[in-house]
């Protein structure tokens, strides 16, 4: 089963690519996105790496944790489910606060 691993301290200028390439070295990448603002397109300093195996996941974070990529060091960690978001407002016309 494939674990997803946060990956953060990012340089500006690490791509989906060089974080793929980091990661393989401690096992099969099965997804490497570093996350860039939707209006901008660069990038917001983090990213998500997808491991093929559980072991594979647990190895890259004890591996690469701390370790330097692009003059920056970098942090592993396993990735916590998204929360849903409470926007405090209701996107429905039926509900206009009233």
């Amino acid at each position: 089963m494939a674990k997803k691993l946060f990956v953060g301290g990012l340089a500006w200028t690490t791509t989906d690519e060089t974080l793929s390439a980091l990661f393989a070295k401690a096992g099969t990448v099965t997804s490497a996105n570093v996350v860039k603002d939707r209006y901008t397109g660069k990038s917001r300093g983090f990213g998500f790496v997808e491991m093929s195996s559980d072991e594979e996941a647990d190895k890259a974070v004890a591996e690469l944790n701390g370790q330097a990529l692009d003059g920056r060091n970098i942090s592993v960690n396993e990735a916590r489910p998204r929360e849903p978001r409470n926007d405090n407002f209701s996107r429905r016309e039926d509900n206009r606060g009233e």
